[in-house]
């Protein structure tokens, strides 16, 4: 059995983000990346399954510039077998799905998981679109995951507004982990120092043959406005009027 998780770079939720001049992205110098949370919970799952069912083979991939490398050898240090760098910049939710799509089709996983959505863009798009593109089934932010004995299907537990929702998914589909579904473990030191012998393999994205080219252009982007200084009062009657006749909010 196969399990490919995909998986992105993302700056530290702890890291200080800053607009670059132009006002195009973010200022990258100085920067800490990780691994996007909710990837490392659907690295974390693909793991458990191999420990549970035992011929496992889990493959990592990622989209992006080759400094990616970093967050791809935390996931084989994690106990990922081997992974895939599709080297390629820019590119928006559209065009990951198509280069994973196409890795899908090299790899012939029996399931892919991925994480519900990217804390940097929070576009939560890339797993209904890779489900599309290969008409493969879906199950999205999921916070259970039990696969049947055969391996050809899966019972989940889906998160929706009104409550969990349980679903039978049949393989192979497309998987989205939410925050519940389990917590990540830490890279041992074994599994750091095994992590630089296993296979890395890095492919050129315009090799593949689909169109890179963003449909999502960022026109601009600024740092949420200064607040403004707070206003110390000097009695509750003070406190209310402010509230009621400045603030509208009474």
């Amino acid at each position: 059995m196969k399990i490919l998780v995909a998986i992105k770079r993302v700056p530290d939720a702890e890291t200080t983000i800053k607009v670059n001049p132009e006002g195009t992205g973010i200022v990258n110098a100085g920067v800490k990346w990780v691994v996007n949370p909710f990837c490392e919970i659907a690295i974390e799952e693909a793991l458990k399954i191999k420990e549970t069912k035992g011929d496992v083979e889990v493959v990592l991939v990622t989209v992006g510039r080759s400094e990616s490398q970093e967050q791809l050898r935390t996931g084989l240090a994690m106990g990922a077998d081997r992974a895939i760098l599709v080297t390629a910049e820019n590119l928006d939710t559209t065009g990951v799905s198509r280069v994973l799509a196409k890795i899908v089709e090299k790899e012939s996983p029996d399931v892919v998981f991925l994480g519900k959505q990217a804390i940097d863009d929070d576009s939560n798009e890339v797993g209904q679109m890779l489900a599309q593109r290969l008409g493969w089934a879906q199950a999205c932010y999921i916070s259970e995951f039990n696969m049947a004995d055969d391996a050809k299907s899966a019972q989940v537990v889906r998160e929706i507004d009104g409550g969990m929702r349980t679903d039978k998914v049949m393989l192979p589909a497309i998987i989205t982990a939410d925050l519940r579904l389990n917590e990540p473990r830490y890279a041992s030191l074994p599994g750091i120092m095994k992590a630089r012998k296993k296979p890395l393999e890095e492919i050129d994205g315009a090799s593949l043959g689909v169109d890179l080219e963003p449909k999502i252009i960022i026109k601009s982007m600024a740092p949420p406005p200064a607040r403004a200084a707070g206003r110390l009062v000097e009695s509750v009657d003070e406190l209310i009027n402010a509230l009621k006749n400045e603030a509208k909010v009474l």
